[in-house]
């Protein structure tokens, strides 16, 4: 038996299902006697529905239904919700228009949802679809988050557009270090919007089961358990415990899955009402255009420095685009998610930020990788560095000389970060990525007809999304702590049930790590259990990296009372005190003799009970846990990125990616070291290639591959990755979190090599080979000009 211990580089235990295709995804699930949905969405921004005809359609071969908003209505099914209230700077609540999950009266983005079609095939759902007849009325689109405010009103419950005006920090202290300073650095700054395109799109398969009365939602979810909740308490689909959510192999989330969507309510919904499980799988352009997107932030920023160059102000005046409706977590990205991070790795004095959220005629915007960490880093980093440069310093003493030194440090924007050494990363990646041997490399690539520029991230994020009072008190609907039960079998083999979900992130491997490394058992003697509401009593599901974190401190916590009862039990198999039971690799011992018994009889003499009196021990050997920390994790390191740009062309080449991370503790170094390497990939992506385009009428003019550009593996170098440890004491596990660093930090990375590269700060995102053209082009004759 080979004992896994933690930190060791052990290969995931899931892979081998999906290298060899028997993972189970939700598009491979079909029930007996299914039907088919499909969606007839509006092709229109902004209308309203003054009549929808389905007389011939509903008439065509195969069609066993078609609903519109007036079903639901008629129902009394309740709309979609935003589960985080925002009060605006006069303390009223955040203006929520109603978001339901067939439009009743009025479209409001392209792809909006006016009727969903069932047949027994999907071919014959399309064909219905095309045949029924919508009278639009349409009206002006408002698509432009910088001019939302005073375009067309998207809600009536929101005058202006504005969902809310938010503020955090201190106004007058603020306005007075900006009046007192020495240096004023001043960005417009513009974070792109994304789409999130996950290897499987959204899916999902609605069952009712009339004998028990009870519905059978499988979806593509990140936390079952909380689509149950909103699906049972808010839309009144059924009570809970005669709904179950399965979410099986999801193919990815990056935070698009976390949400409650359309589609999959109207799917569990219509199962019921035309009797028939009903299915629905999402194409690529519909996941283009109804999945949440991601960003689209409008930023004016400003940093104050004093003489000695140490920052004493920063100020931020943001537009958040909502989208057409409030999505579940939507209204938190901006504010909590945003502003609490934007003093950054550095000991500010004075912060004040502004936040006002929008609607406008667009698909709905939510959490994506990082979800307002990485908006927040790029404001912070870019400011920093274009303040380096205007002050004549060296962006790296600049950041040196402002980082936060002693912990705990309270932010003035609500963070306490609890430890770190911000300096030992920057100076581990400098060494790995041989700044020192920049200038040469830089000369070279000259006389290559290249401009070639370096650039830093020092990022900060809050991860964990917990504790529950915290959030609680600021707006969150729910707790965000996590369960667990431990469930030791009769033979010693181990099943843990958790409340957190795994898409990709490689729980069924770490988790069970943890669980060997502390029982003395295979690693292959561990199963995990996640993903079914059934099965699970609850949880809070997995984004914001708090699956380790909170999630894995709640196994950890149900592995302490596994062994303390084990010691119970060891005892009378011993025949010794309790208090003289020591338990270390897998065996359990008397004190200074050599009597022993290992893990796997425990177990089974836990289930026989021969030994003891059931009056004072009960049999069996299953515990479980509720988790709730202390406080936010706080990862953090520095990425930096040297780039290379053809003046001819514009295209850019990174040249070298070096990330130092401080994720604390590591479970196992290889999976995270992936989970690195996958969120570069989604930064260098934002900075470089990836771009959400509507037009003024409200148009998505990049709903596929074609025109919407992913990062591959020929836009990527490879990657030097190195870390540094300062174990989190916010819990057991001394882990702070990885999934979403490198997503984090290589926005302004890449952007910061960018304006080194060109000498101007003028560089958009993305940084496309055209953009970049058109700013070199504009330094050439902005140089003939002044010549």
């Amino acid at each position: 038996m080979t004992v896994t211990a933690i930190g060791a580089a052990v290969r995931r235990k899931e892979d081998h299902r999906f290298i060899t295709g028997k993972g189970q995804y939700t598009d491979d699930i079909n029930r007996p006697g299914q039907a088919h949905a499909y969606f007839l969405r509006s092709p229109h921004a902004h209308a309203t529905l003054n009549g929808i005809d389905i007389s011939r359609a509903k008439t065509m071969p195969g069609v066993v239904a078609i609903y519109t908003g007036e079903d639901v209505a008629a129902d009394k099914v309740g709309g979609l919700i935003c589960g985080w209230m925002i009060h605006s700077k006069d303390g009223t609540p955040m203006r929520a228009g109603p978001h339901p999950i067939l439009a009743q009266g009025k479209v409001r983005y392209v792809g909006d949802h006016v009727a969903v079609v069932i047949a027994d095939t999907l071919s014959q759902a399309k064909d219905a679809a095309e045949a029924i007849v919508v009278d639009y009325g349409v009206l002006p689109a408002n698509a432009d988050t910088s001019k939302a405010q005073g375009g067309p009103e998207v809600h009536s419950e929101a005058p202006n557009n504005t969902v809310y005006d938010w503020h955090i920090g201190d106004k007058a202290a603020t306005e007075a270090a900006f009046t007192a300073a020495k240096h004023v650095t001043t960005l417009e700054i513009v974070n792109n919007r994304l789409v999130p395109n996950a290897m499987e799109p959204r899916a999902a398969v609605g069952e009712y089961d009339a004998g028990n009365d009870a519905l059978t939602l499988y979806t593509t979810s990140q936390n079952p358990h909380v689509a149950r909740l909103v699906l049972s308490a808010f839309v009144g689909i059924a009570p809970e415990h005669k709904l179950r959510v399965i979410a099986p192999d999801v193919g990815g989330g990056f935070g698009s899955k976390i949400f409650i969507y359309a589609e999959e309510t109207v799917c569990v919904w219509a199962a019921r009402k035309c009797g028939r499980p009903v299915k629905w799988t999402a194409d690529r352009t519909e996941e283009f255009l109804c999945v949440a997107h991601g960003r689209d932030h409008v930023t004016r920023a400003q940093l104050a420095t004093d003489a000695e160059g140490k920052i004493t102000g920063l100020r931020v005046k943001t537009i958040a685009n909502m989208g057409a409706y409030l999505s579940t977590f939507a209204s938190s990205v901006p504010t909590y998610l945003y502003a609490t991070l934007l003093s950054g790795q550095y000991a500010i004095p004075n912060i004040y930020a502004e936040v006002d959220a929008v609607y406008t005629n667009t698909a709905p915007v939510d959490a994506y990788r990082g979800a307002g960490r990485p908006e927040a880093t790029f404001v912070v980093e870019r400011l920093v560095e274009a303040a380096a440069r205007e002050l004549g310093m060296d962006p790296a003493a600049f950041r040196r000389r402002n980082f936060v030194s002693k912990f705990p440090h309270q932010t003035p924007v609500i963070m306490t970060y609890d430890c770190g050494d911000y300096k030992a990363s920057l100076v581990k990646a400098m060494e790995m990525a041989d700044v020192k041997g920049f200038g040469k490399r830089r000369r070279e690539a000259a006389k290559r007809g290249k401009l070639r520029g370096l650039g830093y991230s020092t990022y900060i994020e809050a991860c964990g999304i917990a504790p529950s009072q915290a959030v609680g008190s600021l707006g969150a609907g729910v707790g965000l702590w996590e369960s667990a039960e431990v469930r030791v079998n009769p033979v010693g083999t181990v099943e843990v049930l958790t409340g957190s979900h795994s898409h990709g992130q490689g729980h069924e491997t770490t988790f069970a790590q943890l669980v060997s490394s502390r029982l003395g058992i295979s690693i292959d003697n561990v199963s995990i259990v996640h993903g079914d509401t059934d099965k699970v009593q609850f949880g809070m599901g997995t984004y914001g990296s708090r699956s380790g974190a909170v999630g894995m401190s709640a196994i950890s916590k149900a592995l302490d009372k596994i062994e303390a009862k084990a010691k119970k039990v060891a005892s009378h198999v011993l025949e010794a005190a309790e208090a003289d039971i020591d338990f270390k690799d897998g065996k359990f011992t008397v004190k200074g003799t050599d009597k022993s018994v290992d893990f796997g009889t425990v177990a089974l003499n836990a289930y026989i009970a021969h030994k003891f009196n059931p009056q004072e021990l009960e049999p069996g050997l299953k515990e479980g846990s509720f988790y709730d920390p202390t406080n936010f994790t706080f990862p953090a390191g520095c990425h930096i990125c040297e780039i290379e740009v053809d003046q001819e062309t514009g295209v850019a080449t990174i040249a070298k990616w070096t990330a130092v991370d401080d994720f604390g503790n590591v479970i196992n170094p290889m999976i995270v070291e992936g989970q690195v390497h996958g969120g570069i990939a989604q930064g260098v992506g934002q900075a470089l290639l990836e771009g959400t385009i509507y037009n003024t009428e409200g148009q998505l003019v990049t709903a596929s591959f074609m025109d919407y550009a992913m990062p591959r593996a020929h836009d990527l170098p490879s990657f030097d990755v190195g870390m540094t440890v300062t174990p989190c004491p916010s819990n057991p596990l001394g882990i702070k979190g990885c999934g979403e660093a490198g997503a984090i930090a290589a926005p302004a990375a890449v952007i910061n090599a960018l304006t080194d590269a060109l000498g101007t700060e003028d560089v958009p995102m993305p940084a496309t080979p055209q953009a970049l053209w058109t700013v070199i082009q504009k330094q050439s004759r902005a140089a003939i000009a002044a010549e």
